[in-house]
């Protein structure tokens, strides 16, 4: 033993040397005696293989990533984990969607047109989050969305998440908590993170629920939230309203009323089911490369009740309510989702105290071809009827396109062309984009 001890003590002198570590070879005997010179029964140690492994403190690349024409995608964010206390952690990380197109209106009484060309950054945005202790972390981000976006300009920068996360306080995945501005879940494809949406623009239905029950379905609010198994993943949140700058009325004209108030909380909740075994859906994307599978429903519904403005010197009061259905689905490249939404308490026009119904619905579908570079055709159609009640209401937009993942979502690349038709009261014209669109995100 004390031969063993000595040679441990040798051998630790000898690797802490200032010479060149590469120059030093150790070799053992069968009794665990460590020497420097080779010999018969000694055989040359491998120090690298016997050392503690050193936890990685800077992380980013996705190592469970497919390999992509330009290598394997990156998580969301650069995370830098502190060497004195491996439970506090900074991530910290960028996005940005850049869109190149030409637009051609045609109106659908006089039959004119117009054409032009525009250039803007669809999203620009700063990510950072903090992890504080096992249990709590922060998320949030900084944003210039749209700049250049026809005659906008600049833009500023504005908040967009910032949230308190609570994880499994209870040490279950049953009962998770999020504070403050934080999406609710009134659309699979706006709750899904838009570096991961298949196109940049989400469908006209879906962006409108994101406003219908509060601002930007991330007004300050509280939730909970989480699954079992994997198969039931549920959410149920309240907090603030809606915002009468992001108010639309049926003809897609902003608010414009006036004595604007909201006198309560939002309320509402979401249930998401994976009914089959080995098909449960993990997280919310809509870009799974061609990888796994997956099926689930869901439903949910949402109140912002007792809005108060007037119509001249009428006063009315107002109460959004949202259903929400999802389904999607993939195996391997095909990948399809549709949502239905039904809106009630819908504004026919800021001039006027009627309200009535809205209702509409989306379906995309993707085909990721693995084996020739991941690219991936889609379509998307969809159909809105924005206000029951009356005629001349109906918007469809039809939408093809193909995206390139050259590095998944870390780096893509893709070129669409879409068609939206406006009935007679709601713009009553054609519109067709061509886009060339691009992502860097990590």
């Amino acid at each position: 033993m004390n031969k063993i001890v000595l040679s441990a003590l040798t051998a630790l002198t000898l690797g802490t040397v200032t010479v060149n570590a590469n120059e030093i070879k150790l070799y053992q005997d069968a009794n665990g005696q460590v020497f420097t010179q080779p010999a018969e029964g000694r055989t040359l140690l491998n120090r690298a293989s016997t050392a503690p492994a050193k936890k990685r403190s800077i992380t980013i690349v996705d190592h469970k990533s497919p390999d992509f024409l330009l290598g394997k995608q990156t998580h969301i964010n650069m995370k830098f984990i502190a060497d004195d206390n491996p439970e506090m952690w900074l991530k910290a990380g960028v996005r940005i969607q850049g869109t190149f197109e030409n637009r051609r209106t045609e109106d659908l009484t006089s039959g004119a047109t117009d054409s032009y060309y525009d250039a803007y950054l669809r999203r620009v945005r700063f990510e950072v989050a903090a992890g504080f202790n096992k249990y709590a972390s922060f998320t949030m981000d900084v944003r210039n969305d749209k700049a250049n976006y026809k005659d906008k300009g600049e833009q500023k920068f504005n908040v967009g998440d910032a949230y308190v996360k609570i994880k499994k306080p209870f040490g279950s995945s049953l009962v998770n908590f999020k504070l403050y501005r934080a999406k609710i879940d009134i659309s699979r494809t706006e709750t899904v993170k838009s570096a991961r949406v298949i196109h940049y623009d989400r469908p006209h239905v879906a962006d409108e629920a994101a406003q219908y029950i509060t601002h930007n379905r991330r007004g300050t609010n509280a939730q909970m939230y989480g699954n079992w198994n994997k198969k039931v993943h549920y959410q149920v949140a309240f907090g603030d309203g809606v915002y009468s700058g992001k108010l639309k009325d049926a003809a897609g004209s902003t608010f414009s009323a006036s004595n604007f108030e909201q006198k309560n909380f939002f309320y509402g909740g979401k249930i998401v089911l994976s009914p089959f075994d080995g098909w449960e859906e993990k997280s919310r994307t809509e870009t799974y490369f061609a990888q796994g599978k997956h099926f689930e429903v869901g439903a949910g519904y949402w109140v912002s009740p007792n809005i108060n403005y007037s119509v001249g010197a009428t006063p009315v009061t107002i109460d959004h309510k949202l259903l929400n259905l999802e389904m999607s689905a993939h195996y391997k490249g095909a990948f399809v989702q549709a949502e239905y939404f039904d809106f009630d308490g819908v504004a026919k026009n800021w001039t006027s105290t009627q309200t009535g119904k809205s209702n509409g619905w989306y379906a995309t579908a993707e085909y990721c071809f693995a084996d020739y570079g991941f690219v991936a055709p889609f379509v998307r159609y969809e159909s809105w009827d924005k206000f029951k009640d009356a005629n001349g209401y109906d918007l469809t937009s039809k939408m093809a396109g193909v995206n390139w993942y050259l590095m998944g979502n870390t780096i893509k690349a893709g070129i669409t062309v879409q068609e939206d038709e406006y009935g007679v009261n709601i713009g009553n014209e054609k519109e067709r984009r061509i886009k060339v669109t691009s992502q860097w995100f990590f």
